[in-house]
């Protein structure tokens, strides 16, 4: 016994001694960047400062102004006559969906793919969102994929995937039968689902525990598909649990009762909303609840109608869609950026979502605000992502116009950093003179 005590005793004062050795080692010193252009947008004024310099240590802006001395040691990225951003958020997207163009593409993807693949093609739907200029995003709901959404999302934050910052709603909540798979023989039993099936209010609380206890930043819930689904004692215990935990919720409602609905539940934010008319924009004003109207996805969808019936459907749709963006705008409900991609080709082409809302009826200046600014605010990170200033995450774009004057510059980025790491730069690798800049991870 003696001798195990001694080894005990030696044991202890061995792995004190490396704790302290770690403890008083030198921390090592947080890389230093400026970034400097020939003109800022200052989203919150709508002004361009001309000249900016970024100065950045770490993850983190330091200093923003015109013509900031850059301190020695510091690496520099110049980015010429290029025009700055903050980095683009992105409130409505789904990265583990990558469905073909067939028939039944979502019911066939909940069928035939595996959850490692899913959780592969997440990741690179997340590695093209960041490089489209999306630093940030908010996920709702992951199509099926188990929790694979949260994994992506660690993964993101460990580096060992380039993606950009994500909130992620996991499996998203409907009621029975209101969502994919649609069209099953009754036969057949314990088939895959894309969101999580509730029926009743103790069903809804304990799978809105479950969501949240795997992870949840947020929770989607489906309050109607062609009717109204859930009821308001459904909605409402969902997003009690959520607003306990800390959590929103956003709400998929296209109809104005829906939208009465989730209103009433308590609905953080409503998604699409493409059937809602004035009263229900007028309640989704007066709740300070959000509207993510998603109307870039119907004009992809015209864009890739297969035929003339499908096309006039949609194009239908996208009337009146956009007509419902413009009273939302004349009202001054708040409105933030979600493209909606679910497919290969529509994954990183986030930014036609701005181009949308500017044909909707938006200032080109209110469309940026919805992908920085107001979209940080759903978000409730206002103090880390959305404008250029000090204390902000050094998440910035670069495109080669004025993006005021022709919006659709952000469909064409040519410099991305997320936390002061560079991942895409077609600006300074273009010409032998530029800077160095630390490559992509």
């Amino acid at each position: 016994m003696k001798r195990l005590a001694r080894a005990l005793s030696l044991f202890s004062l061995v792995i004190g001694a490396v704790a302290s050795a770690q403890s008083t080692a030198p921390a090592e010193t947080p890389r230093r960047v400026a970034v400097r252009a020939a003109r800022m947008l200052d989203v919150k004024s709508g002004k361009y400062v001309a000249q900016p310099v970024i100065l950045i240590e770490g993850e983190r802006i330091t200093k923003v102004g015109p013509g900031l001395p850059i301190p020695e040691g510091t690496e520099v990225v110049d980015l010429g006559n290029a025009t700055v951003l903050p980095g683009l958020i992105d409130c409505h997207t789904h990265l583990m969906a990558r469905e073909s163009e067939s028939p039944n593409a979502y019911e066939l993807a909940l069928l035939t793919k595996s959850q490692a693949t899913r959780a592969l093609e997440g990741a690179a739907n997340a590695r093209v969102t960041l490089r489209a200029g999306f630093t940030t995003v908010r996920d709702v709901e992951n199509e099926g994929s188990g929790f694979a959404d949260v994994a992506l999302r660690d993964a993101i934050r460990q580096g060992l995937v380039e993606g950009p910052r994500m909130l992620v709603a996991t499996r998203g909540l409907a009621a029975v039968g209101a969502y994919h798979p649609f069209g099953v023989s009754p036969e057949v039993k314990d088939l895959p689902t894309g969101a999580q099936f509730v029926s009743g209010v103790e069903e809804a609380r304990r799978a809105a525990r479950e969501q949240l206890g795997q992870g949840a930043d947020l929770l989607k819930i489906y309050a109607d598909w062609a009717t109204p689904t859930l009821t308001v004692d459904e909605l409402r215990v969902i997003i009690d649990e959520a607003h306990k935990a800390k959590r929103k919720v956003a709400v998929h409602a296209m109809t104005p009762e829906g939208i009465r609905n989730a209103l009433e539940a308590g609905a953080d934010s409503i998604e699409h909303g493409h059937k809602a008319d004035r009263a229900a924009l007028e309640a989704i004003r007066k709740k300070g609840a959000f509207l993510v109207p998603t109307v870039g996805i119907l004009e992809a969808l015209v864009e890739r109608s297969p035929d003339a019936a499908t096309r006039a459907n949609f194009e239908q749709r996208l009337a009146g869609a956009r007509a419902m963006v413009a009273l939302a705008q004349q009202l001054g409900v708040k409105l933030a950026s979600g493209f909606d991609a679910a497919s290969a080709w529509q994954q990183g082409r986030n930014a036609m979502e701005l181009v949308a809302l500017t044909r909707a009826g938006l200032p080109p200046l209110e469309a940026l605000r919805s992908a920085t600014t107001r979209a940080a605010e759903l978000l409730g990170l206002e103090q880390q992502v959305g404008s250029l200033e000090a204390g902000r995450y050094a998440d910035l774009i670069a495109v080669s116009g004025d993006p005021l004057a022709d919006v659709t510059e952000v469909q064409r980025v040519r410099f991305v950093m997320k936390g002061g790491v560079v991942a895409l730069d077609a600006l300074t690798q273009a010409s032998p003179k530029g800077p160095t800049v630390s490559p992509t991870k």
